[in-house]
Formats: C-alpha cells, structure tokens, sequence
C-alpha cells in the first residue's frame, strides 16, 4: 500500500486543531501500511460456529496468493484450507480458547497455486466490558522453511541412529566373533590338557585289564588246584572260606565289567575332546576343505549337553564331497540351528537332520517338530538382536552371525515354518563356485 500524506495550506486554525484533524488519517493509513507489510497475515474472525473472518490483511496476497476480499467473503474459507490431517487435532480443541483466551497451532494451509505452506497460527479472543466473547484475532505466519529444516534435521538424525545401530551391530558381531575365537582356543586347550590324563589312564586300564586277566587265570587254576583230593580237607576249607568271604565268584564278573565300562567311558571322553578339536578348528584361518559331515557330528557332540534331555537325533546323510570353507565357522552354524531347534521344543521331540548334493548345490537341512514360527516374525529371524526368547535368554544374534557366515561361503539359508508343525532351515552351498575356486588354486 502507497503512503498518502495530505497537503494542508495556511488556515486561521490553530495548530491543535490542525494535528487533530490529520492525526486520525495518517495514524490509520500508517496503521494498514505497517499490517500489510509485516510477516505475519494478520486477521479477525467471528468467535463462534464457523470462525468466519471478517477481516484479513493485504499481505494475504503475497504470502497464500488469496485476495483478502475472498477469503473474508467466505464463511468457510479457514477450515476449508485447513489440510485434512492437520484438522481434527485444531477442531478438538479449539474450544480451549474461550478458557483459555489463547491457542497457538501449527498446520499445512492450501495456497492458490495448491500448494501446502505450514503455517504457525496465534489466536487470541477478545471479550467485552462484560466479558463476552467478541471477537478472534490471528496471525499467520509462514514457517515452511523451518519446517523443511526440522525434517532435514529429523532424517539426519534418523541416518545417524540407523549408522549407529549398524555400527553397534557390526561391534556386536566382531564382539561375537572374538568371542568364538576365544571359545575355540578355550576348547583348543582344554581338549589337549585332557588329552594329556586320559592318555596314560587308558593306557593305564589296558595294562590293568592285562593284569587282571592274569590273576583272573590264576584264581581258576587254584580253584581247579583245590579241587584236588590230594590236599587235606583242611586246606580246602580255608580256601573256601576265603573264596567266600571275599565273594571271588561275583567279583572274576563284576571286575571285568568294570573295566569294560571304563575303556568304554574313556573311549567317549576321548571322542569329545576330538570333536573340540574338529569344532573349534584353532588356527584355521585359511580356507580348507571341509568334511559337512564329520562337522555336524562333532558338533551334535558338543550339543549334546543341549539335546540329549529332550531330542531325538535322526540322522540321513547323503554323499557329499569335501567343501572349500572355514569349518569353525559353518560348525557355528550348524550349532546355532541345532540349539535351536531342541529350544523349539515345549517337551520333547525330534531333529531331523539330512545332507545331500544335487545340481551343483550342497544341501544341510536341520529339521524340527517344534512350536514353529509365526508367519510375522518369519521375515525378522534373520535381523540382528531380533529374538522371541525371554529377557536374558538370548542375544538374537545366533541367526544373523549364521546368515552372515553362509552368505560370506557363498550360499544361502531358506527357512520353512508352520505353528505348531515345526521348522527346517536348509543351508545351501554351491559346489559350481567351490570348484571354480579350486581351479583358481591349483592354477
């Protein structure tokens, strides 16, 4: 708006009466001048039904693109600009301002052009001399730009969170994967220092059978030796005497299996300080060739604390040749699958477990009669520190690691699940590409 100033010529008036006949007009001309070029639209309305407006400034115009005269002529102008996700929350409460007498909002408001400015809204209700509501009056004021900027931060921060939690995730594994060195040469040491004792034991209870076997001759020969009837009745009956008090007839059994059990205990602990060697696989850090199946059946030795209680172990192994991998690492796998699956179990039930090789795949599936997995948290089992254990039962990592593991060999994991069924992970591991590294080797 164009500032006017009038012209006043000489007149007998006196100054006061000059200044109170051009102050009235230049304050309001300055008036509308300064509302039409502030930031703000500023506007009044009915405080009531419709919040008709009854007034709007000329910066109106510039700001939404809206003649003033238009938005005024419309009784429903203001909510029907008012974009349809931001309504309701003003309509709910917009009764507060008759308690409260102020209300600030945020929202999107359609422009000319159809565009959605957001837009920050101060209301503020007038009242009478007798305290009745007369009228609102509002400011609008574009914050667009502060509002782009709040997002950009927003998804900034949002990149950063996700950052932050992949970085934890990859400190999780690596944290994980040293862990599982250390197990392994944990069990590296243990499995020799008890190779040390069990050693000599064994070789201790085979001279022991030796000596046994011995005496055991010797005892039958007396007894034939007492028989005879050249010796007195007296020597006889001591020696009865003796055989039964020290109960010879039930021990020449009992001693011999004993030391059956023994070499057959000792045989088993041998077995699984071998299967700690061919788990943990210490020092492997070159790929090799691994044999699958001597790698399940080392690891179901270990497992065996986990399974023997509540699982049966069907075993059907098919032919498969010797795969180029790192064994501690697939033997993680098959570990984490089969602690799994005997977890799946509410009492008691059966792992299937079966190899085979066909098309250039090697194939290991670990099949379960467990409660299964729900169809929504199918898609999930694989996501870092996603678990359905309770609190303090696991760490939700055990598939991801696995996951991780057979992508790296170059293959897969497929997983079908029914509730109430069971489960079966089947890992997937190419032969095709196993070879071509081969060949790269020898070449």
């Amino acid at each position: 708006m164009t500032q006017q100033f009038e012209t006043f010529e000489s007149s007998p008036l006196s100054s006061a009466d000059r200044v109170a006949d051009v102050a009235p007009v230049n304050i309001a001309q300055r008036f509308e001048y300064l509302i039409a070029n502030t930031p703000a639209i500023i506007y009044s309305s009915v405080p009531s039904g419709d919040f008709k407006m009854t007034f709007v400034s000329e910066n109106a115009s510039r700001v939404l693109g809206y003649d003033p005269k238009e938005m005024v002529a419309d009784p429903n102008f203001w909510f029907d600009h008012i974009h349809p996700d931001d309504a309701p929350d003003i309509f709910s409460s917009l009764a507060m301002l008759f308690v409260e007498g102020e209300r600030a909002y945020e929202y999107r408001f359609l422009t000319k052009d159809k565009r959605y400015l957001w837009m920050h809204d101060s209301l503020r209700l007038i009242r009478d001399e007798n305290n009745n509501p007369v009228e609102v009056i509002g400011s609008l004021t574009n914050i667009t730009e502060r509002k782009l900027m709040e997002e950009a931060l927003q998804r900034t921060g949002e990149e950063q969170r996700s950052l932050i939690n992949k970085l934890k995730e990859a400190q999780e594994q690596l944290l994980q994967s040293e862990k599982m060195a250390s197990i392994g040469q944990l069990a590296a040491g243990v499995a020799h220092e008890i190779n040390n004792p069990v050693g000599f034991v064994s070789s201790n209870m085979k001279s022991l059978q030796t000596y046994v076997d011995q005496l055991l001759e010797v005892i039958v020969r007396q007894d034939a030796l007492l028989s005879d009837d050249s010796l007195g009745e007296d020597l006889r009956q001591q020696a009865r005497q003796l055989s039964a008090s020290a109960d010879l007839a039930y021990l020449k059994g009992d001693v011999v299996e004993l030391i059956t059990e023994s070499l057959e205990g000792l045989k088993r602990v041998k077995d699984i300080v071998q299967s700690l060697k061919d788990f943990s696989h210490v020092g492997e850090s070159d790929w090799q060739m691994v044999d699958i199946r001597k790698g399940l059946e080392s690891t179901i030795t270990i497992a065996n604390n986990e399974l023997k209680y509540k699982t049966v172990i069907e075993r059907q192994y098919g032919e498969l040749p010797l795969i180029k991998g790192l064994a501690s690492q697939l033997n993680q796998v098959f570990m984490n699958l089969l602690v799994n699956a005997a977890h799946s179990f509410a009492e008691r039930g059966t792992i299937r477990i079966r190899t085979e090789c066909k098309e250039d795949w090697v194939y290991i599936q670990v099949e379960d009669t467990g409660c299964g997995i729900p169809p929504e948290n199918l898609s999930r089992i694989f996501e870092p520190f996603f678990t359905t254990k309770p609190i303090g039962s696991g760490t939700g990592l055990g598939l991801s690691l696995s996951y991780g593991i057979v992508q790296k060999h170059g293959g897969r994991i497929d997983v079908q699940s029914e509730v109430g069924v069971g489960t079966c992970f089947t890992v997937c591991l190419p032969v095709t590409q196993i070879k071509e590294t081969l060949q790269q080797d020898a070449g």
